[in-house]
């Protein structure tokens, strides 16, 4: 009987080291005037999401993708699941890119990332549970920006940006407007979904936006991850 228990466990503990993998990652930001803020990367289980379409936004993402702060996504972070926090140590700016080497995901075989877009309310790069391949190569994925649907979209830079202050924190490439009157007050969708994009304006002293128009719209995708499979 020993015997045949241990027979049996071989085959499992294969079946374990299979699903892991060492990766390196690339994300590059991908917009004309857009920055992101501090990146989170989650290797994790199938049925884990650090955000979900359709679905509300946890506490976590609404203060990422309201302020940037990603301390509470870490903090939910499921036992078990692989991390990777800040790799611009910073600002990620248009047209650069930042890297992750050698990062573990041990037996998880899935992958998330965000970060939230300035200048914008509450919108956030985002990748929702990408399986990881088993095959060594060089994968590339084109990322969304999405909206938290936590907060209106006025586009009044005032410096704020957490839960239950509303507005933008700034725009850090120091081009957006101020006295804004506010695009809209109210929002028809409160759940995670596609961001409509900023509408701005052109008036950087008045008008409905402190967003720049001819700087700060996008189209998707907004950003490019390569996945390197070891």
């Amino acid at each position: 009987m020993k015997l045949k228990s241990l027979v049996l466990a071989i085959p499992l503990a294969f079946s374990s080291a299979a699903f892991s993998q060492v990766v390196d990652l690339e994300i590059t930001n991908l917009t004309h005037g857009l920055h992101f803020t501090p990146v989170y990367i989650n290797a994790h289980a199938s049925g884990e999401h650090v955000f979900q379409s359709g679905e509300s936004a946890t506490p976590a993402l609404q203060a990422m993708a309201e302020g940037g702060d990603i301390s509470l996504l870490s903090a939910a972070a499921v036992n078990g699941s692989v991390s990777s926090e800040n790799p611009a140590s910073g600002l990620l700016a248009p047209s650069t890119s930042t890297q992750v080497m050698n990062l573990d995901t041990g037996i998880n075989t899935h992958l998330s990332v965000v970060a939230m877009i300035l200048p914008t309310n509450d919108g956030f790069v985002g990748l929702d549970g990408w399986e990881i391949p088993e095959t060594a190569g060089t994968y590339t994925v084109y990322l969304n920006a999405y909206d938290a649907g936590t907060e209106v979209n006025d586009e009044i830079i005032n410096g704020m940006g957490s839960p239950g202050n509303a507005g933008i924190p700034a725009a850090p490439g120091g081009d957006g407007g101020t006295d804004a009157t506010g695009v809209t007050d109210s929002e028809s969708n409160s759940t995670v979904h596609i961001h409509r994009g900023n509408v701005g304006d052109t008036d950087t002293d008045a008008g409905i936006s402190d967003v720049d128009s001819r700087i700060h719209r996008w189209l998707n995708p907004v950003a490019k991850l390569v996945v390197t499979v070891k």
